[in-house]
């Protein structure tokens, strides 16, 4: 639901550099009303995303306003397993102690109380493995149904994942909790790695841009995503890469969406060759779509709206 065009939600995330510009996008994008976060174990080490999130809400100025939930500190079947990209998740740079904390409400329980509660108004924003999310499925049956949309950043098409050659990272992470979440009956959004690394994609002098903003979000930017810009350029990613918040901004400004298709989407959970492997196959006679995914962004336009974002500052 919206009043006034604000869309409710709750982030699901794995707090690291981009994650934490998602949930920038849920803190102070005037169309968005952040209601919770709720944090999952991926990218880095779980109590580091933890205060990597309290930091984020302290740099937006919202510190006490926006509670935030633990959840999974592993995958549901499988061993955690580490990104490389991150650093610590914010920028290897000593911020101040958060002063907000965590709430003692678990994250599976906080999700499907708050959409309980709110039936058909509230989105989820999962940017992170699923765990969470299927989690808070087994915990509901009627999840889906009291969810308004499910947007999911994950997964990758032809096999350009940047875990394996078959998979990116938040399915590679826990395929199991993926199989739950995409056979669960959400209303599903799916903005993929590939479409990141095709059309969300920011070069050095667009960072520049953004430097030269000179807001303490735009510095609290150009912190955070250094790492993940010498890490890419590392492995000839000639840019950083902003697919949380590419999702994010997706969800609150949905005119930036150019093109969309429907799909049937699954996840390879039991080979290892291929664990955590998207399918997507737009052939509705063999399977009925269950996702609806992105496939054409105005990159220009997503650029430009999370400048203008970082160039109001934090709220006071």
């Amino acid at each position: 639901m919206t009043v006034n065009g604000v869309r409710r939600m709750i982030i699901d995330t794995d707090t690291a550099a981009d994650d934490s510009f998602a949930v920038l996008v849920g803190l102070l994008h005037p169309m968005a009303g952040l209601e919770a976060i709720t944090i999952v174990s991926g990218n880095v080490d779980f109590d580091q995303q933890v205060q990597n999130a309290l930091i984020t809400v302290e740099a937006a100025g919202r510190s006490g306003e926006v509670p935030v939930h633990l959840g999974a500190r592993v995958p549901m079947a499988r061993p955690w397993y580490a990104a490389s990209a991150h650093g610590d998740g914010k920028g290897n740079h000593d911020f101040p102690v958060p002063v907000q904390q965590p709430s003692e409400e678990g994250a599976a329980e906080a999700i499907a109380r708050i959409a309980r509660e709110n039936p058909g108004q509230i989105d989820i924003l999962a940017i992170g493995p699923l765990t969470n999310i299927a989690t808070a499925v087994l915990l509901d049956r009627h999840l889906p149904s009291n969810v308004r949309q499910l947007w999911i950043m994950g997964g990758c098409d032809n096999s350009v994942g940047n875990v394996t050659a078959a998979a990116e990272y938040n399915f590679y992470v826990d395929p199991e909790a993926a199989d739950i979440v995409l056979r669960a009956g959400f209303d599903v959004t799916i903005v993929t790695w590939t479409l990141t690394l095709a059309q969300a994609l920011w070069t050095r002098q667009q960072l520049d841009e953004i430097r030269e903003i000179g807001t303490s979000l735009s510095d609290f930017f150009t912190i955070l995503d250094t790492p993940n810009l010498e890490y890419n350029e590392g492995v000839a990613i000639m840019g950083s890469t902003h697919p949380d918040s590419l999702t994010a901004m997706l969800l609150v400004q949905p005119e930036l969406i150019v093109r969309s298709s429907r799909k049937f989407v699954a996840v390879e959970h039991s080979s290892e060759l291929t664990r955590g492997y998207s399918l997507f196959d737009e052939r509705p006679g063999r399977n009925a779509p269950n996702a609806t995914v992105v496939d054409e962004i105005d990159a220009r336009g997503f650029f430009e709206a999370y400048k203008q974002l970082l160039s109001v500052g934090a709220r006071t």
